[in-house]
């Protein structure tokens, strides 16, 4: 597989399109950060790590709005490609809808938001916008 974020973020999609409950996706520090991340912003219901096989499993519970049953994550865009890296410091950061959204940033202070890198000050590679 040459970009595993991407297949990250094509099966949860491809589960919200199909109004699954639950995604499983074969798991990797990167992908458990992104996923606490998701978490954290309240754009899925819960997660879990397993030790199955060599590599392990995350399970994702989406959520979804129990009235209207809409899910959480409306667009899921990846922005960096192993083909074109985009970097940004904490000046040039992007806003997702105006601060509606969140991007996923991968910095030397760890996976977070946007908005947290700006705060911490600094800046790395774009991974994707989700809203």
């Amino acid at each position: 597989m040459t970009d595993p974020i991407a297949d990250y973020l094509t099966r949860l999609r491809n589960s919200i399109k199909a109004n699954q409950r639950i995604v499983e996706i074969p798991a990797s520090n990167l992908k458990k950060e992104m996923t606490r991340v998701l978490f954290e912003k309240g754009y899925i219901l819960n997660y879990k790590f397993e030790d199955e096989g060599p590599q392990g499993l995350i399970k994702i519970a989406l959520k979804y709005n129990p009235v209207t049953k809409a899910p959480a994550i409306r667009k899921l865009t990846r922005v960096s490609k192993p083909g074109l890296r985009k970097y940004a410091n904490h000046s040039t950061l992007p806003r997702v809808i105006n601060g509606l959204g969140i991007a996923i940033i991968t910095t030397s202070k760890g996976i977070m938001t946007d908005k947290e890198a700006r705060q911490s000050n600094v800046g790395g590679e774009v991974l994707c916008y989700i809203y």
